[in-house]
């Protein structure tokens, strides 16, 4: 058997931090990497210390659950917490960026988005990735030769 690719192995890392989502309406992982080091991990869920969704149902406002942190979010406040520089890493997200993750990406020195799957892609975020020149690329994860991924 073949070793999978980088692309594949930190995709199959994010889709396995999903599965650690507390929230039910979309379980969304996010992994940020470095010269090909997992610098940080993150996943959609509440507040430390706060209610869970799985727990108390999803807080919608306009439409959007405002209980969880969104697991970009996540991974980069993980790396400010410990003090990894997210200068010029990438980083693999089961589903394409909402527009505040978006910002977040460009502000924390991202230069790199890699997606597994479209979700409500905000044609405002493209602009935005466009202008700061991230790089962003919709990556296949290979479900036969990662059998763990639902």
């Amino acid at each position: 058997m073949e070793r999978i690719s980088w692309h594949q192995y930190f995709m199959a890392q994010s889709h396995l931090l999903a599965l650690r989502s507390t929230c039910e309406r979309l379980m969304v992982g996010a992994t940020i990497v470095r010269d090909k080091r997992i610098i940080a991990g993150g996943y959609n869920g509440s507040v430390s210390g706060s209610v869970h969704c799985i727990d108390d149902g999803c807080y919608v406002i306009d439409g959007h659950c405002v209980r969880t942190v969104h697991a970009e979010m996540n991974a980069i406040l993980q790396c400010a917490k410990f003090g990894a520089s997210t200068e010029g890493a990438e980083i693999y997200v089961t589903h394409f960026p909402c527009l505040n993750c978006c910002k977040a990406i460009i502000q924390s020195g991202i230069k790199t988005v890699y997606y597994a799957a479209d979700y409500k892609n905000h044609p405002y975020a493209i602009t935005l990735f466009e202008e700061a020149s991230i790089h962003v690329e919709k990556v296949e994860l290979d479900q036969q030769s990662i059998q763990l991924i639902p």
